[in-house]
């Protein structure tokens, strides 16, 4: 008997090389392919309020080269706004410019932006200015609501063309902070709940802030301060439009077999996630998940795939405008947790909550009652529609 054994326990290990073999291709494929090293910033933005029918808003994009040997060409750049409001904004109009402001060599007169090259190590700047109008007599401050800025440009050079579209939001009306005289207290399971309103959140807004600036008036020692995972992701930063993402094969075979309600049951969504772990787990995770689902027990993909496997947001997923564009879960949040609970004074806690009753603490400050949370926001008092409140405070 002993020496069938030999060809079995070769077959195994034959069958374990050419597999870590594969996976390694998977992997050395996914990090060689082809892709650009510029990365694009936008900051100073301001609002002017001109009129009451017109307002400018202005700010300013990097487009940074770190490759220390690499020249990269931008031969094209253009804005693409869209203006979100509370009405019909029919009669509004918006216009842009870019004014480049390279380095060494001057703008044209004429605002065209004419092929720069990016060097290795280097930097160039653009003006941004937004104009926005409406007829006269209407009240643009009661109208617009938010300006969501696409940024559409082309970048050329030994990786050949890609197309890259990045996205800033900038707030044109803000709601006035909580405050103990207007703050609505909502009775919960042996708690009290005030969901507090913030603007739309995005990339330009720093959390700590925010937190300080909207709830800084109400909240007290023995409170815990909530912000939901995908308000924190998106001041991070941490979306994208599915234009920026190219779909594997792997990708376009494995979103299949997801059920078509989850976010990776497209292959942009899944290959976000490959993006962010590498296909050589996610491949696995699928492989021992499926195994391990044929014989009843159910969950162990996300678990192996890690938690960005739960957290992904796919479009659609999101409030506007962020429902075009996938947006990751936070990164770190117990370390934000942390941070934000010695800064303010009060428990923080970052949390995913749905309309199903569905609570699930991502993280939490030290000593933060969870078994509170669980009971305080099973309700979902911030809601998943446009209530625009991502902020819960939650006090026993």
């Amino acid at each position: 008997m002993e020496p069938a054994l030999h060809p079995l326990i070769a077959f195994l290990l034959i069958s374990a090389l050419v597999f870590g073999l594969a996976l390694l291709w998977l992997e050395a494929r996914h990090r060689l392919r082809p892709a650009s090293p510029l990365r694009l910033s936008t900051g100073g933005w301001k609002v002017q309020r001109l009129n009451d029918n017109r307002l400018a808003v202005n700010g300013s994009v990097t487009i940074h080269n770190p490759h220390p040997r690499m020249e990269v060409f931008v031969p094209e750049i253009s804005l693409k706004p869209t203006l979100l409001g509370r009405a019909d904004l029919a009669g509004v109009t918006v216009s842009c410019r870019i004014t480049p402001r390279h380095p060494d060599e001057q703008a044209r007169a004429d605002g065209y932006w004419f092929a720069y090259i990016v060097k290795g190590r280097k930097s160039t700047h653009a003006d941004l200015s937004v104009a926005i109008s409406a007829p006269e007599g209407t009240d643009l401050k009661g109208l617009l609501d938010t300006l969501w800025l696409e940024i559409l440009w082309v970048n050329y050079g030994p990786f050949g063309r890609l197309q890259r579209r990045d996205a800033v939001l900038i707030p044109l009306r803000r709601p006035a902070p909580a405050s103990p005289a207007t703050a609505q207290w909502r009775q919960g399971d042996h708690c009290t709940v005030l969901p507090i309103r913030t603007h739309l959140l995005g990339s330009l807004d720093d959390p700590a802030e925010v937190l300080r600036h909207y709830a800084g008036g109400v909240f007290q020692p023995g409170d815990v301060l909530t912000i939901g995972e995908t308000p924190l992701a998106v001041m991070q930063g941490r979306y994208h439009h599915p234009a920026m993402v190219e779909p594997s094969s792997l990708a376009r075979l494995l979103c299949r077999v997801f059920h078509p309600t989850s976010s990776l049951a497209s292959a942009c969504g899944l290959q976000t996630l490959i993006d962010d772990v590498g296909p050589a787990r996610v491949l696995c995770a699928w492989l021992l998940g499926t195994a391990l689902k044929a014989v009843g027990s159910k969950g162990w993909f996300y678990r192996l795939a890690g938690e960005q496997a739960r957290l992904i947001d796919d479009i659609t997923g999101t409030t506007p405008p962020y429902d075009q564009t996938i947006v990751l879960g936070p990164a770190q949040p117990a370390a934000f947790c942390c941070e934000m609970a010695a800064a303010l004074g009060v428990a923080v806690a970052v949390v995913d909550v749905n309309d199903l009753g569905r609570v699930k603490v991502l993280a939490s400050s030290p000593g933060c009652d969870e078994a509170l949370l669980q009971r305080a926001l099973r309700p979902n008092p911030a809601g998943n529609a446009n209530e625009r409140t991502p902020l819960v405070l939650v006090r026993p």
